[in-house]
């Protein structure tokens, strides 16, 4: 086990930065190469871009354990790019580059299944195709992750890892927020409570506490979700709309309470073991990050990372430290040998009563361009 961040670290860099059987992908891996064509060639260099907290670190030495490893074996060095705060953002700065036919020097960038980014890469035609001869490691894909309906084949994109979406809140300043009507309704968390930007993540949310199904939308169950909402922000009992970077304030108690991403909050209580994480009692929602080579990422190279991390050694030293859900096959029995506990985490590896609980959004919905304005519209973008 690697050494772990102290909070005021952890906080720096916050700062900066299935149904049962389906899990559905989320976030995609960005690469280096540097425009135009893609290159055949296995380069020296890979540029990958990926999001806070999203990778093994030694804070004791600052370095990177697996993408050294990566580096010792392959001779390939790793410039890594912790640049992606929400799809929505980040994709807003490489959408221009990719629509004009031009690379935007990332071999690999990583993007969420439950948001539209993705999607409209793959549509477009601006994702490059895997090699997977390359990849034998891609016969350790779960079964759950190995077609999903954006990319049945596994030609373009391999999930990083996957998460749940809850409510997290911190005891000193609220009591337990089990719920979102708690979370929206109780006077007592008015001006302190935060949600994420993702549609996904609180549309659907708010939409099961509501007795809606997120993965079948009508267009009266979305209204009555975003009513909620806007009601919400009107009062003032949301703060703000965040990204990744809602850890900072969660941990320092600058809020109380918030719309989370599982990961994230088994890392902070290593260093704030007073903050709390639950899947809401009407049920939580479910996503998946995606790696992913743009247009001009080097296809070799970024191929071989991919099968590199797809070992399970190599994606259980990923996972014991940022704490999500890996998409490997046998990392939890490399994991239980040298952490028993952190291999019976549910938030990690959840069991069937606990995947039973989270829910898909419908995938045609994130298509939705109503939705999608209206829900900009809602939380100010």
């Amino acid at each position: 086990m690697n050494p772990r961040m102290t909070r005021d670290q952890l906080l720096r860099r916050g700062a900066a930065g299935l149904t049962v059987l389906s899990l559905p992908t989320l976030l995609a891996a960005c690469g280096g190469g540097g425009g135009g064509e893609a290159s055949g060639e296995l380069k020296d260099v890979l540029n990958f871009a990926n999001w806070p907290l999203y990778i093994d670190i030694d804070e004791e030495t600052k370095e990177r354990p697996t993408l050294n490893k990566f580096t010792e074996e392959t001779g390939i060095k790793v410039n890594y790019f912790e640049e992606i705060n929400d799809n929505a953002t980040y994709f807003a700065k490489i959408q221009g580059p990719l629509s004009q036919g031009r690379g935007i020097d990332r071999d690999i960038i990583v993007l969420t299944d439950t948001e539209r980014p993705l999607n409209v890469i793959l549509e477009n035609g601006w994702a490059e195709k895997l090699d997977k001869s390359l990849i034998p490691n891609i016969e350790n894909l779960i079964p759950a992750q190995q077609s999903p309906p954006f990319d049945p084949d596994r030609e373009y994109t391999l999930p990083w890892q996957s998460g749940m979406t809850g409510i997290a809140w911190n005891p000193k300043l609220t009591e337990p927020v089990r719920s979102i009507s708690q979370l929206l309704d109780d006077p007592n968390l008015k001006g302190k409570v935060t949600m994420l930007s993702g549609f996904a993540d609180s549309v659907g949310l708010v939409m099961l506490d509501n007795g809606d199904d997120p993965s079948a939308f009508t267009d009266e169950s979305f209204q009555r979700a975003v009513d909620r909402v806007q009601a919400a922000v009107d009062s003032g009992q949301i703060r703000r709309f965040t990204g990744n970077d809602y850890a900072e304030p969660l941990s320092r108690g600058t809020i109380a309470a918030a719309v989370a991403w599982s990961g994230d909050i088994v890392q902070l209580k290593l260093d704030n073991p007073d903050l709390e994480f639950a899947i809401p009692e009407a049920g939580g929602m479910i996503w998946t990050d995606n790696m992913m080579i743009p247009l001009g990422g080097s296809v070799p190279t970024a191929s071989t990372f991919m099968n590199f991390v797809y070992d399970p050694v190599n994606m259980a030293a990923i996972a014991a430290y940022v704490n999500y859900i890996p998409p490997v096959a046998g990392v939890k029995e490399v994991i239980l040998e040298t952490d028993p506990e952190l291999a019976s985490n549910q938030l990690i590896f959840p069991d069937e009563e606990t995947l039973g609980r989270l829910h898909q959004i419908d995938a045609a919905a994130i298509g939705n361009e109503e939705y999608l304005a209206q829900w900009q519209s809602v939380i100010g973008a």
